[in-house]
């Protein structure tokens, strides 16, 4: 247990956490990209994307893995881990799930359905932070009204840096960025892509130091911003990204229609469930075809105690309330959070023919289910096995997916259909499951 109090069941109960399973972003309407899941209350939410500022306390979430340079291929989905089962270990995982990605050649496929478990939508983020560093995605978007394909950084106290294409506009990314998911809707700037973003691959790089920002398109630098130039007089500080945030790429449905009518309109639209690529596919999607992480070296001044860790310890949320400590950062089960990173379910004892109920739990651990428990995908188990959530990386597609919120949320790009990828596609619709129908409808929170 790290420092402060662990909360019981009655106070994760009385101090709930904010479900967002995907994209918030603060829009020129409304959101859209990821903040994963608000306050901690246990297991997932109090894991990547937990906000420790609005948390019960700053170590109720659990401490978030350094930054690691390396080259994210996606030949395989072993490397990625379903949010039902991901613990912290972020050397047996390199990206989270929430949705469901598909295996594609060389790629992997954020996808989007308009029922099942990618309804909405399909969220990668890594497991592993970066605190300034050059981050690159070589990737094509999605195309059609009202789907967004996105590629940022966000951080647990939602300083954000974005790049996001909306699906019709196919010649264009847009930039932004957010200092604590403070809304200032002239921080957006769209950027020309030279051919589609959806038929054609383009490398997209993020360029992230403690004094400047740089996004750039197919190794040229499109947008600059200087930290100096974010001065906020009213609250005194550089509205600036500076907190470790996490690499997330996703596709939703922006132009869902129970979103407002301006996320919609900025959509393009009300998503089409009848566009070619749903026809002939089964959903929407986008290709990611390889990430790379380049940190920098630590920022001057950090109070640094280790090198496995970064914590918050102040509410400021600032640069100066990181530090880098050698803190854990595994749960030994989904009931875990951080003040009680040992926290497991119960044993069963027989009594009679009957299971001992402690086994289970009815306290949600994963954003969409209630009662998720180790070695059961998410799910309560009942027959009292000891298993562990975590110790193997996905190698199946559905083993691949994770709980995300149903109702609004989501993500959508796109993909070449040659004869090639559609013969392979088409056989690939996305299969429903007994995981997706326990999926709670927990709406989009729009801070």
């Amino acid at each position: 247990m790290r420092g402060g109090k662990a909360m019981s069941i009655k106070q994760t109960l009385l101090f709930p956490y904010v479900t967002v399973g995907f994209p918030i972003n603060y829009h020129r309407h409304a959101n859209s990209s990821l903040q994963e899941y608000g306050q901690c209350g246990v297991g997932a939410f109090c894991l990547g994307g937990c906000d420790p500022i609005n948390s019960f306390s700053l170590n109720s979430c659990v401490p978030a893995p350094v930054c690691k340079s390396a080259d994210y291929k996606f030949d395989s989905l072993d490397s990625i881990q379903p949010n039902t089962e991901y613990l912290g270990d972020a050397s047996k995982a390199k990206w989270v799930s929430s949705g469901h990605p598909e295996q594609f050649e060389d790629n992997v496929l954020l996808t989007l359905s308009e029922t099942g478990q990618s309804s909405s939508g399909t969220l990668l983020a890594s497991t592993s932070y970066v605190w300034y560093g050059k981050v690159t995605a070589r990737m094509k978007s999605s195309r059609g009204k009202g789907v967004v394909t996105a590629f940022i950084l966000m951080s647990d106290v939602k300083d954000e840096i974005d790049f996001e294409f909306v699906g019709t506009d196919l010649q264009a990314a847009q930039s932004n960025f957010y200092f604590q998911g403070i809304p200032n809707y002239v921080n957006g700037k769209n950027l020309t892509v030279k051919s589609s973003t959806f038929d054609s691959y383009h490398t997209y790089e993020l360029d992230w130091t403690p004094t400047q920002l740089t996004w750039s398109i197919d190794n040229t630098v499109l947008r600059t911003l200087k930290r100096s130039d974010t001065w906020n007089t009213t609250t005194n500080r550089y509205h600036y990204p500076q907190t470790p945030a996490r690499v997330q790429l996703s596709l939703w449905p922006a132009g869902s229609n129970k979103n407002g009518q301006g996320t919609i309109a900025w959509a393009g639209g009300l998503v089409d469930w009848n566009a070619p690529d749903v026809a002939k596919f089964g959903y929407y999607y986008s290709m990611i075809s390889d990430i790379s992480v380049d940190c920098y070296p630590t920022p001057d001044g950090v109070n640094k105690t280790g090198d496995k860790a970064y914590i918050y310890n102040a509410k400021s949320g600032t640069n100066d309330s990181v530090a880098i400590t050698d803190d854990n950062t595994i749960l030994k089960s989904l009931l875990g959070t951080g003040t009680n990173m040992d926290a497991d379910y119960p044993k069963a004892k027989e009594s009679g023919t009957a299971k001992d109920p402690a086994a289970t739990s009815d306290v949600a651990t994963v954003p969409g289910l209630t009662g998720a428990g180790p070695g059961t995908n998410g799910h309560p188990g009942n027959d009292g096995s000891d298993n562990t959530v975590g110790e193997t990386s996905s190698s199946g597609t559905s083993s691949s997916s994770g709980s995300s919120s149903s109702g609004v949320g989501g993500f959508s790009q796109g993909i070449n259909t040659q004869k090639s990828e559609a013969s392979l596609l088409n056989g690939r619709g996305l299969q429903s499951s007994m995981f997706a129908a326990l999926v709670a409808a927990l709406g989009l929170v729009i801070l």
